[in-house]
C-alpha cells in the first residue's frame, strides 16, 4: 500500500521537490513557453505541408527537393524546440523577496 505522500505526488499537477514555492511560478512560465513553441512548430509544419504537397501533386516540385524540404521541416522543428533549453527563470523568481 502506498503512503499518503506517494498518492499526493501522483495526483498533483506540480510537485515541489524543494521548499521554494516560487518554483511553481517558474513551472508555469516554462509550461507557457513550451506551449508557445508547440504552436510555432505546428504553424511552420502546416506551412511546409500547405506549400509542398500541392506543388508536388502538380508535378512542379522535384521529388529530391520535396525530400529536402521535408528534412528541413523536421530540422527546423527540432532546432526551434531546442531553444527551450536556453530558457531560464527570470531573476525576480530566483531571488528571495522575503527574508
Amino acid at each position: 500500500m502506498a503512503a499518503g505522500t506517494d498518492v499526493a505526488m501522483q495526483t498533483a499537477g506540480i510537485t515541489l521537490m524543494q521548499s521554494d514555492p516560487l518554483r511553481v511560478v517558474a513551472a508555469i512560465n516554462i509550461s507557457k513557453h513550451t506551449y508557445r513553441k508547440i504552436l510555432q512548430n505546428l504553424f511552420w509544419a502546416l506551412i511546409y505541408n500547405l506549400l509542398g504537397i500541392p506543388l508536388a501533386a502538380m508535378g512542379l516540385l522535384n521529388p529530391m527537393l520535396a525530400g529536402a524540404a521535408m528534412a528541413f521541416s523536421s530540422l527546423s522543428v527540432a532546432s526551434n524546440t531546442l531553444l527551450l533549453k536556453r530558457w531560464k527563470p527570470s531573476t525576480a523568481l530566483t531571488t528571495r523577496v522575503f527574508p
